[in-house]
């Protein structure tokens, strides 16, 4: 794993789920074979396997003591200081439904699970090797599959996070999906990420024999910046303009979304911040301007109302889309909570399926690698989780 320091500028990235000016993309060697191993069940239920890195951390170095990567360039290996909110303004949770996120957490091995990691579906425009972990419960009949969409601040994809929740979906009867796709150090805009997470769908449908998947029965779901990418994913169902030529001949429509404190309309990302929140998300040339304007770009997401909302899904929600359910934290200071609202209010307006949970006091994903150990604790906890297993179970057959 290499770490690239992105300087000043990119400061705000810790709003999307990394570390300030800091990230790490897993580039382990674009050749690298694709490797398979079972997990066998457990007569008990045992505590689910932890990620390399925590959920909505992938792009930091969370090793401890280990320093920078071997050939890191110097200075590389120090952890930024996290830049967060201090002021959260209240959102309107009057259509979402209040979770407390207490209770026990999630247990897995009680279904055996095949495992197979580093399989290509597509490469970037300057090679890069895009590449899937994929977990199928060894149970008859095929599955619905579900792809996972790492958080990253969308400059990093390491598909290897959140792999508890991961693994608990899957014995719930899932094939999942853990995917990377191309990110700002690829000189990628949403554009290029939403037509890789579209090419992998359709690399899974072609595949779908070999991994016992169901094709007609698939969602995407994310967290962060992986999160935003689920909700556009689903709202473009069907729209050429995001298809991409990845994988040809299959469809890449999905019937289910979840997104879990994603951000969507970018010029508001941090409406519900103090000042200097809002100062740097918006900043000329910020990492939500690159992404959504162009990787060259000095402007601020302020000065171009077309291209936020070219790149908002809440542009493309129609009634006819996918069902969605968004989750956020009261206490989120790195996206702001109403970013999910903003989605979800545009399906239900449009006459789509809609449900939003609100977890109260929750914060962004799992930040225990800063030293905060019971950040995951309501994330991973049965009561959230379960509202994930159970819209899926409802919404893919």
């Amino acid at each position: 794993m290499s770490l690239r320091w992105l300087g000043a500028s990119f400061a705000a990235v810790a709003l999307l789920g990394v570390l300030s000016a800091c990230s790490a993309t897993d580039t382990t060697s674009s050749s690298a074979s694709p490797s398979s191993s079972s997990t066998s069940a457990a007569e008990d239920s045992t505590a689910c396997p932890s990620s390399a890195v925590a959920p909505g951390q992938e792009g930091a170095d969370a090793t401890e003591g280990e320093g920078a990567p071997e050939g890191a360039p110097e200075g590389e290996g120090e952890m930024p200081e996290l830049v967060g909110a201090t002021t959260i303004a209240p959102s309107d949770n009057s259509t979402s439904t209040i979770l407390e996120g207490t209770g026990p957490s999630i247990e897995c091995g009680q279904v055996d699970l095949t495992t197979e990691t580093d399989v290509q579906y597509d490469e970037t425009d300057d090679g890069r090797a895009l590449r899937f972990d994929i977990q199928v419960p060894e149970t008859d009949g095929t599955k619905p599959l579900v792809v996972y969409l790492t958080g990253g601040g969308f400059q990093s994809d390491n598909k290897s996070g959140n792999l508890d929740q991961r693994t608990y979906v899957a014995e719930q009867g899932f094939v999942v999906a853990s995917i990377e796709y191309s990110t700002i150090s690829d000189g990628a805009t949403y554009q290029d990420t939403v037509a890789d997470v579209k090419s992998a769908i359709r690399y899974l449908r072609a595949h779908a024999s070999e991994y016992s998947i169901d094709p007609d029965q698939v969602a995407v779901w994310g967290q962060s910046a992986g999160g935003y990418l689920a909700a556009m994913t689903g709202a473009t169902n069907g729209l050429e303009e995001f298809e991409g030529t990845g994988n040809p001949g299959q469809d890449s429509t999905v019937q289910a979304v979840v997104d879990e404190f994603g951000p969507s309309n970018f010029a508001e990302l941090a409406a519900d911040y103090d000042t200097a929140m809002q100062d740097a998300m918006y900043a000329p040339g910020s990492f939500l301007a690159q992404y959504s304007i162009g990787t060259d770009t000095t402007e601020s997401v302020l000065d171009n109302p077309d291209a936020v909302a070219a790149a908002d899904p809440s542009t493309y929600v129609t009634s006819s889309g996918p069902a969605y359910a968004f989750y956020h934290g009261t206490a989120d200071n790195l996206v702001s909570p109403s970013q999910t609202l903003l989605v979800h209010d545009a399906v239900q307006a449009a006459g789509g399926d809609s449900t939003r949970y609100v977890v109260q006091d929750g914060g962004h994903g799992d930040l225990s690698v800063l030293d905060d150990p019971t950040a995951a604790t309501q994330w991973d906890s049965q009561e959230v989780v379960g509202t994930i297993v159970s819209f899926l179970q409802e919404n893919l057959s």
